[in-house]
């Protein structure tokens, strides 16, 4: 049988450790040098364990202090789902207890599309854009940002090419998108774990490097066209993601 790998082996130790109540909510582990001697293993090796019980939430680095057990936060279901009848939106809609009910919105007209983001709209390098960022609230708590990116071939030169002003403010892609004659029919989602940049963090009100769900949404037309693409940042302390999908009865 392979071997546990050493980290591993250390994470649970100290994991129980923690369920046993030695070191109490808000209570300082010892330094992190002082526990690898106690384990007999490399620093390398202790720090491996440590971002482990990070990420799963039982302990929060504080930045020139040390490690601290972290108070137990629930963590809301943010469910991302495409069903028939399901308010929201039409091709993915967010259902949570404690729902995203205000958010924070800054568009800019003309941007040049990043290479990475040009190629995910299928355009060339520093075309014009309209670059929206968000910033989504749940009972006053930051839950949730992201940073959407359109062609302003599509929309420049109508009534909804800036998302949260106009006619369909703050109606969603699809049907401002629908009333210049665009239908978009699919979307894709790329979720892949990320560390909060310093901006992020600042943002969300988590500390810096902390887990987070980082997914990039790509929207696409009835003809493949890619029509907007974002960039979402959900935090993993306070949302454990859950896509849903209807059954095809057909």
């Amino acid at each position: 049988m392979p071997r546990e790998a050493p980290y591993l082996a250390v994470a649970d130790a100290l994991r129980a450790r923690i369920v046993a109540g030695e070191w109490r909510t808000g209570g300082r582990l010892p330094s992190r040098a002082r526990l690898a001697v106690e384990y007999g293993v490399g620093r390398n090796v202790m720090q491996r364990a440590v971002d482990r019980l990070i990420a799963e939430g039982l302990l929060e680095g504080r930045a020139g202090s040390g490690t601290y057990v972290r108070a137990p936060r629930e963590r809301l279901p943010m469910i991302r789902a495409r069903r028939p009848g399901r308010p929201g939106h039409p091709a993915t809609s967010l259902a949570e207890r404690g729902r995203a009910g205000a958010w924070d919105a800054h568009s800019r007209v003309r941007v040049p599309a990043p290479a990475a983001i040009a190629e995910r709209l299928a355009i060339a390098p520093g075309d014009p854009c309209v670059s929206t960022h968000y910033e989504f609230l749940a009972d006053g708590q930051p839950v949730q940002l992201s940073h959407s990116w359109e062609p302003l071939a599509i929309t420049g030169g109508t009534p909804v090419v800036l998302p949260e002003k106009g006619p369909l403010a703050g109606k969603g892609v699809v049907e401002r998108l629908r009333s210049i004659g665009v239908s978009v029919e699919t979307v894709s989602e790329l979720p892949r774990p990320a560390r909060a940049t310093r901006e992020q963090a600042n943002l969300l009100g988590i500390g810096l490097g902390d887990l987070v769900l980082l997914i990039e949404r790509t929207l696409y037309d009835r003809d493949g066209r890619p029509v907007e693409t974002a960039d979402i940042v959900i935090p993993d302390v306070r949302r454990e993601v859950l896509y849903e999908f209807a059954v095809d009865r057909r």
